[in-house]
């Protein structure tokens, strides 16, 4: 297995209302990243599809962040409708059956399932009524998703060591919630890592989101962030 390029580690949550600001931060940004999650924000505000073709058409990566959870035939269907737009991964729900209906309708994506959001916490499983440790749970989904194919999985950096144990080096660990030490903000992220701390524990992407688009200037933020992956990653090699 090929080792990632550090800087193809740092995907960039491109959360803005609509696509022409989406184009404005991605050409404000310039090579600082190569690697977009497009996700339901723009979803729903149009231009969609034309957004993906306009990102692949400058080299850029996408990720198409849209947590699909429908009955396997719905789903499969959306993937299909993903396919040939230069899509490197996306996401569906960690349920076995959605997984396998999702992976059986790509053909040149990858299906990321999704473990626990990173807003949930012990009290917000509780909720769900299912009981269980976080940690217990997330592990359990990562097994299910990759024995019915999945390419990798979303999940807390805090899970990431028992994910890369029990999963092995070749399955994607895809971390959101990366906040800097030094500038920790109130928001809805709750199990949350630094960049360093995440690839130490086992991730092989980083999903970072508003540390940079709410930076007085973004692509600074940007090329700061890639510096700490590049640090990240040599410690943790």
């Amino acid at each position: 297995m090929q080792p990632l390029p550090p800087r193809e580690r740092l995907i960039f949550a491109l959360d803005v209302p609509d696509a022409d600001a989406a184009r404005r931060l991605v050409e404000r940004l310039g090579d600082s990243v190569g690697f977009y999650k497009v996700g339901l924000e723009l979803m729903t505000a149009g231009g969609y599809h034309e957004l993906l073709d306009w990102l692949a058409a400058r080299g850029k990566k996408i990720f198409a962040d849209l947590k699909f959870y429908d009955i396997p035939a719905t789903v499969a269907g959306a993937i299909r409708g993903l396919n040939g737009r230069g899509v490197t991964f996306t996401t569906v729900h960690g349920h076995a059956s959605i997984v396998e209906a999702a992976v059986g309708a790509a053909r040149d994506l990858k299906i990321l399932a999704v473990t626990v959001l990173t807003s949930f916490d012990r009290a917000d499983v509780d909720e769900l009524g299912l009981g269980v440790e976080v940690e217990r749970l997330v592990l359990a989904r990562a097994r299910r998703a990759q024995a019915a194919g999945a390419a990798g999985v979303i999940a807390s950096g805090v899970e990431a060591p028992a994910i890369r144990r029990e999963c092995g080096a070749g399955f994607t660990i895809v971390t959101p919630g990366i906040r800097p030490a030094e500038n920790r903000p109130a928001d809805d992220q709750k199990r949350v890592l630094t960049v360093e701390r995440a690839f130490a524990a086992g991730a092989d992407y980083i999903v970072v989101g508003r540390p940079i688009r709410d930076a007085a200037d973004p692509r600074a933020a940007a090329e700061a962030m890639q510096a700490a992956i590049l640090a990240g990653c040599g410690r943790a090699a």
